[in-house]
Parts: structure tokens; sequence; C-alpha cells
């Protein structure tokens, strides 16, 4: 297969502006337990930033629904394994919009993942139920089991998991006051930002932060946007 044939069949890769490597998106309203979620208060889904900003262009959203459809496509895993080894990319994220569908989907997940052993990816849900598959995770995918609620402890059960904290802490993830350049301010600097300052920073980067895709790493706390 030619990677022009699998960029076809699996709908093109995604790529966050704000993190490291690629990633595939699917639409967020489309969301088994976020679609309920978004219409919690408190809920960390109640203000859905895939459903705000560039993906609510029409060309995005066209394209997150091609690539729902393909997951369907019996080729899809290779295709998706051959694309995402043509980037060579140490890590790649599964849905930066979206979540898994179902068991089908989720067991293609694992395939693709076995089939890129050189990459670490990682991927953050809502879904509860693919605790009972945690025993067939490959080695090279991190499953982080999303928090509903803002403010919610971390669930037992789970080996990675994160929350969303409403209070800014230096224990959250430091993205929210790491910028473009990939400088980390100190909490006590992002504190006396104008949002004019955050603005023109364009705060919300990575950075050589990895610890999304480090197992080690039990629970990240993400300070609510």
């Amino acid at each position: 297969m030619k990677t022009s044939e699998a960029l076809k069949i699996v709908g093109g890769l995604s790529k966050p502006s704000k993190m490291p490597g690629w990633a595939y998106g699917l639409p967020a309203k489309e969301c088994k337990t976020g679609s309920k979620l978004r219409k919690v208060k408190d809920s960390v889904c109640y203000n859905c930033y895939a459903l705000k900003g560039c993906y609510v262009f029409k060309v995005v959203q066209e394209a997150q629904y091609r690539r729902l459809a393909a997951t369907k496509n019996p080729l899809w895993v290779g295709a998706m394994a051959l694309l995402i080894n043509s980037k060579k990319s140490k890590e790649f994220r599964w849905h930066d919009s979206g979540d898994v569908q179902d068991e089908a989907h989720l067991l293609k997940i694992f395939a693709v993942c076995k089939l890129t052993p050189q990459v670490k990816h990682w991927m953050p849900t809502r879904e509860a139920w693919i605790k009972h598959f945690l025993p067939e995770c490959p080695d090279n995918l991190v499953i982080r089991f999303s928090m509903p609620m803002i403010d919610q402890p971390a669930a037992g059960g789970w080996d990675n998991t994160s929350t969303v904290t409403s209070a800014h802490s230096s224990d959250n993830c430091a993205a929210f006051r790491t910028d473009k350049a990939g400088t980390t301010h100190s909490l006590e600097v992002f504190e006396t930002m104008t949002k004019e300052t955050k603005k023109d920073l364009d705060l919300g980067h990575c950075g050589t932060c990895r610890q999304c895709w480090n197992k080690d790493v039990k629970n990240i706390a993400y300070g609510k946007h």
C-alpha cells in the first residue's frame, strides 16, 4: 500500500499545534459519554474545547466525519500504521477530538499500536468500559481515564488517569504556563500576566514535557481552561 492510498483510506491525520507529533481527531459531537456530559454543568465536557475555535470550521468537521467513517474500513488498521510510521514521530495522540466509539474501534487501535512499536501512543478517554480491556493494552499505549467532573479525584482501578482542577497549581500540567517558544513560566509570573500577555505568548504548549505518554506518571492534573 502506498502512503497516498493509506491517506485516502483513513481520511488524514490531524496535527495539533500545541503538542508534539500527530493525532487522529474524530467529531466531538459523536462522543458516547462526552455528548451526555456536555449537558452537565461543572463537567469537563460542559465547555468542550473541541466544539470551539478551529474545530467548528466546516472543513475540519467534514474531515473528522470522514475519519469516523473510515474506522469501519477493513483496511483502516494497516493504513493507519503505515501513515504513523511514515511520520517518524516518537509520539502519537489518539483523539485530540472525539473518543473511542465501541469495542471494535478500541481493538483496532490496539492493533495499530502493535504495528507501530517504536511510537509512544496516548489515548485519553471517558469511556469507563475500556477498563475491562486494559489487560490487552499494548505496552506502547497509555490509556488515561479522564475524570468527568472538575475537581473530581482520580478513580481507582486504572493504571493511568487525568483530572481537571479549578485552581492552578505548580503540581498541575505545566502547559497552561508554557508558551509557543517552549518556555515554561513560573506560577508566580503566570499569575501576574494580563489576558493580552497570555494571548501574545500563546500559552498552552507541551514544550519538552511528555508526561501524558509516560506510564510511570499515574495521574496528570490539568488546570481548568
